[in-house]
């Protein structure tokens, strides 16, 4: 259902379309409002933003077409990681396209310098990444207003976290404010991995006369087991025995892409990290530390 330029950008980057991105696809493409629900890491977000990528690049997006996409995060950390996350793909389309469209993505938050606010004014671009609190300053401007009126999808993430509270509402009042300067109401497409009752989060989130739900549960699919060392387990383990546990991460980390290792201190955050040199291994290796860490640590 997609460009030809899109679909080879799709197939050589993914093997195949996840459920809630073919389930997603499909509400979306009829114009409706659509709720997606599905697991973290199941391609929510990507589902939501290739549909309105291929709505730009089949209108043949350049500068003069203006803002067409807005993308809500209730998390300004979150919405600069999208924003970070969407240039790779647009300009591997853009240079698909051989100079036909030109796609283009901001991020408009908070910590955005006056500047950059001003340059999106004077020059909007076609995909605009912002937050519920600076979605309604840009419509409190005459010069933000102006660049509302061609707006065709609203994408909000993390619909949960919004719900429950005053931001929440405050964001739908936002929402209708933008339907208000808007030459047609935009489609909006709500995103989150934890909802529930999923019905009233419809009602709240969309116009419910006109959407779909593309529901596949919040849980994902998990397989659990308890590895323990060889040698007899003792009150206090022994450095033979922390070699074997670290015989054991490496057989596992070896064997995926991603491991995350939870341990009940710092300590045996540190000794986890050196097994890197302690078992010669040649991976690449990220470690992600705490915040509480003193230069000292920091430095290890």
């Amino acid at each position: 259902m997609f460009n030809q330029v899109i679909n080879q950008w799709f197939t050589e980057r993914f093997r195949q379309p996840t459920p809630i991105q073919s389930g997603a696809w499909e509400q979306v493409a009829t114009g409706k409002d659509v709720l997606m629900s599905a697991p973290t890491g199941s391609g929510k977000t990507l589902a939501a933003f290739l549909s309105a990528i291929n709505r730009l690049y089949e209108n043949g997006a350049d500068e003069n077409i203006g803002l067409k996409v807005i993308y809500v995060s209730p998390l300004k950390a979150l919405s600069n990681d999208i924003n970070i996350n969407l240039r790779v793909p647009i300009e591997q389309i853009n240079g698909l396209s051989q100079g036909k469209v030109h796609i283009s993505s901001a991020v408009w938050t908070g910590d955005t310098p006056a500047y950059d606010r001003e340059k999106i004014k004077r020059k909007p671009p076609h995909i605009l990444v912002t937050t519920p609190e600076s979605l309604y300053n840009i419509l409190t401007s005459k010069a933000g207003r102006a660049m509302m009126d061609d707006v065709e999808t609203v994408i909000v993430d993390e619909v949960h976290a919004l719900a429950p509270n005053k931001r929440g509402a405050h964001l739908l009042l936002t929402l209708m404010r933008l339907e208000a300067v808007t030459l047609k109401r935009p489609q909006r497409i709500a995103i989150s991995a934890t909802q529930r009752p999923i019905e009233k989060m419809q009602r709240y989130i969309l116009h419910p006369e006109y959407s779909a739900v593309v529901n596949l549960g919040h849980k994902r699919a998990m397989e659990l087991s308890i590895e323990l060392p060889e040698s007899p387990l003792a009150a206090v383990m022994s450095n033979e025995q922390w070699v074997e546990i670290y015989d054991m991460l490496a057989c596992v980390i070896k064997q995926h892409r991603t491991t995350l290792v939870f341990v009940n201190n710092r300590r045996l955050a540190e000794r986890v990290v050196q097994i890197k040199k302690i078992m010669n291994w040649s991976l690449p290796t990220t470690v992600l530390w705490p915040k509480n860490t003193d230069s000292r640590q920091n430095k290890l």
